[in-house]
């Protein structure tokens, strides 16, 4: 684990991986860490360059410090982390809040994009009510109380069934963060509509979803595609929220294959 000073808060990310290989840079779901990505790292390494890093008030990275966050303040950390890593362009890959980082990238910073790789996210996500009432009830009464109910949504019922503990070790990580910082990502989210500005970034793109997705289904990836020129998505069956955990094998030969 390395840390980086951005605008004075220090964000903890990992760099591995031969710095003669292309880069790819993981970006990781609200209220998880860059642990996401773990079970990836043995298929990715021989092949790439592997970059990954913490949300403001999540694992390792020191919470957020002003009253609002934007997707540009998120993708400006990543090309600063980029930056750090002595790199010009890279391939992205990005889940639920990780692809709305994506898309960011993609409408403002599509030179520095060699491909970009979105999963179970969509160019609107939710309503902002329903953002602004997590947000309130985060603050209200932490994110310890609050995991209960929505590390369910992550994950599928084959994961669950397969992984007895797996609600409960995320329920521990997530409660473990910033509360403050988590709702600030959420009025974010609340806001982020990047329907009309995904046209025309040539950068190649593939989108993931999964059957069983109940926080972004098929239907949002399916939307996300129409809106920003890329194909059909693949839709993993049986696969809830964060396929690098739920498939890590399959999701990682994904990539290997549609990452060039």
């Amino acid at each position: 684990m390395s840390f980086l000073n951005i605008n004075g808060r220090a964000v903890g990310y990992r760099l591995l991986g031969d710095a003669a290989l292309p880069l790819v840079v993981l970006a990781h779901p609200l209220g998880m860490s860059q642990a996401v990505w773990d079970d990836l790292l043995p298929a990715l390494l021989p092949r790439y360059r592997v970059l990954s890093w913490d949300l403001p008030g999540h694992g390792s990275s020191a919470a957020w410090h002003d009253d609002a966050i934007t997707p540009a303040d998120l993708a400006a950390e990543v090309l600063a982390l980029v930056g750090q890593a002595g790199a010009e362009r890279f391939h992205f890959v990005g889940t639920s809040i990780g692809g709305v980082i994506g898309q960011q990238l993609l409408s403002a910073n599509a030179r520095r994009l060699l491909s970009a790789t979105l999963t179970n996210t969509g160019a609107v996500i939710g309503t902002a009510e329903a953002w602004q009432a997590r947000a309130r009830a985060v603050r209200e009464l932490g994110l310890a109380a609050m995991a209960v109910d929505i590390v369910p949504r992550w994950f599928g019922p084959a994961a669950c069934q397969a992984q007895p503990a797996l609600l409960a070790g995320w329920n521990t990580i997530m409660g473990r963060n910033d509360a403050d910082s988590y709702a600030l990502l959420c009025e974010m989210l609340g806001e982020a509509d990047f329907r009309a500005q995904l046209q025309g970034h040539g950068v190649p793109l593939l989108l993931v979803g999964g059957s069983d997705d109940v926080a972004t289904p098929p239907e949002s990836l399916r939307a996300l595609a129409q809106c920003s020129g890329a194909g059909e998505p693949v839709i993993l069956e049986q696969v809830g929220h964060v396929p690098s955990v739920e498939c890590p094998a399959v999701f990682a030969e994904l990539l290997v294959k549609r990452v060039s």
